[in-house]
């Protein structure tokens, strides 16, 4: 059966200070095949590497929204090939990207702010790819925006992507571990990350959004950086900023 919310509650009590290998082991004795691990940078990896190494059920999706790092494919293929896992990739509607485009050019966002562009290329292909889970796992961290992601459990409801007929639970099994925490398990056990790490890039999105950080800022700051820092979320985590709606 279903966990409730008051089960989903007392699931992120009991694993609030756990391992993240026993949270992600957890998700997948609990969910099995019906279990999705969400894929796009450093944090994910070490996701995949941990369910790996498991031996359990889970399958992995990305999100590709056309306008990726070139190192970012070719990382997309070096992770499939390293742990022999499938990674289904999601895409924007065209016609969506050709009106906008259309109407509005490529760097609109530069402009009206990332907003629109992010739920075309990235919320509404995330529905797409949750729409038969039962739940998923991503990659936040706590650390990772001090104004959005502080107070995010190890486990939780994803309101903003449940629906009537189904209830979607969201594992943060990295919740509490720090950047350096997660670079440490990467050496460690010769995880695989994106090259662009080593120039600079702390935090990964798409090409025309990113930049490398320099020394002393957060790395939040290489996203969006025409913005206001508080905006520095592109709606895949939409509950954080308290606006859940759909």
């Amino acid at each position: 059966m279903p966990l409730t919310a008051a089960d989903v509650e007392a699931l992120a009590t009991e694993l609030a200070t756990a391992h993240p290998a026993n949270i992600i082991a957890r998700a997948q004795r609990e969910y099995g095949e019906a279990l999705r691990i969400s894929f796009s940078g450093a944090e994910d990896v070490v996701l995949i590497d941990v369910a790996s190494r498991n031996n359990l059920p889970f399958r992995v999706f990305t999100l590709d929204t056309a306008r990726l790092h070139p190192q970012t494919y070719r990382f997309l293929d070096t992770v499939r090939e390293r742990y022999h896992v499938n990674i289904e990739a999601y895409y924007p509607q065209p016609e969506a990207v050709q009106q906008l485009v259309v109407a509005k050019g490529y760097f609109s966002f530069y402009i009206e702010g990332h907003e629109e562009c992010c739920a075309i290329r990235k919320i509404e292909p995330l529905r797409r790819a949750l729409a038969d889970a039962s739940a998923y796992v991503t990659g936040q961290r706590k650390d990772q925006s001090p104004g959005t992601r502080a107070d995010i459990p190890v486990v939780q409801i994803d309101t903003a992507f449940s629906t009537p007929e189904r209830q979607l639970v969201k594992f943060n099994p990295l919740a509490n571990w720090s950047s350096d925490k997660v670079w440490q398990y990467i050496r460690e056990h010769d995880v695989p990350y994106n090259p662009l790490h080593d120039i600079g890039f702390r935090s990964i999105g798409c090409e025309p959004c990113t930049r490398a950080t320099n020394p002393g800022e957060h790395e939040r700051e290489g996203r969006w950086w025409w913005e206001e820092a508080t905006k520095r979320e592109c709606g895949l985590h939409i509950i954080n900023l308290g606006n859940d709606s759909h």
